[in-house]
């Protein structure tokens, strides 16, 4: 109980240190001392996370809740905050959801209209943001990407011309083909590979894709990978090009829908691409 006040009924998702074990947040340590349930991606991590900072269990179970019975698991921890009790959730490190257990637990408890809560803290992709040097403005958090070739060039060929930084996990045997897909399909853009953030051995590389290519082509690379790329100068298209695609969608939609497709499609305004319509009508 934190300043004599009881921890309201509720699911709790609380972010963990991505490294150092002194990022947690004071609310994150009052959370998980006084929620009735634990639960947590790798027990063996919240329980050793919580003897660093002298959280003690009472004879509290700390229940598994991963990938794998995430569905099975969920159903027993709604019954749980059904009785009215608090349930806090931890991933191995970061926070869930993100690219971590709890998504289907979260929709679950929602969809029971049960509280859900969050304590906020670490996250890679927010940690990687921070140091990279690149744009921040808008980023887009694309996850992991897929292990074979053909697969990952298409999934980076399906966000290439997103005008945000682009961010990604990747694993450490799998770096140097991934940044020789990326400089591929992305060109020169500029980039960094960020390595085992806030941890003893952090690292952080900026370059070129086609130069951090290099760097890792023949290097061995243990620990978390973030990748950063940051965004792809936007062409404006040709006004032929924008005709010949109206003329497409309006040959299957209104003058409305066609106009409004090229133009998200294109990035281009709305009321231009309309009266450009009007006039091919």
């Amino acid at each position: 109980m934190a300043d004599g006040v009881a921890l309201a009924p509720g699911l709790y998702f609380v972010a963990t240190p991505i490294g150092a074990a002194r990022d947690i947040t004071l609310r994150a340590l009052d959370i998980l001392r006084d929620a009735d349930v634990l639960a947590a991606e790798d027990t063996r991590t919240l329980r050793h996370l919580m003897e660093i900072h002298g959280i003690p269990l009472n004879n509290r179970q700390i229940i598994a809740c991963h990938d794998h019975n995430e569905a099975q698991v969920g159903g027993r921890l709604i019954r749980v905050l059904a009785e009215g009790k608090s349930v806090a959730y931890a991933s191995e490190a970061g926070t869930p959801l993100v690219s971590d257990p709890g998504f289907q637990l979260s929709r679950a408890v929602i969809a029971e209209g049960i509280a859900v809560h969050t304590a906020p803290g670490p996250s890679a992709v927010i940690a990687a943001l921070t140091v990279a040097g690149l744009p921040s403005d808008r980023f887009l958090f694309a996850g992991f990407l897929p292990a074979t070739r053909a697969a990952r060039q298409k999934a980076l060929r399906e966000v290439a011309g997103v005008q945000a930084t682009l961010i990604f996990y990747e694993s450490p045997r799998r770096l140097a083909a991934c940044l020789v897909d990326m400089a591929e399909v992305y060109g020169d853009r500029d980039a960094v590979v960020c390595r085992e953030l806030t941890k003893r051995f952090e690292e952080i590389t900026r370059d070129t894709l086609p130069a951090l290519a290099e760097t890792y082509a023949a290097r061995e690379v243990k620990g978390e990978i973030v990748v950063l790329v940051d965004r792809g100068v936007v062409e404006a298209p040709a006004e032929e090009d924008i005709e010949a695609a109206l003329r497409a969608a309006l040959q299957t939609a209104s003058v409305k829908d066609a106009s409004a497709a090229v133009a998200a499609r294109l990035g281009l305004p709305k009321r231009d691409v309309y009266q450009m319509a009007l006039r091919l009508t």
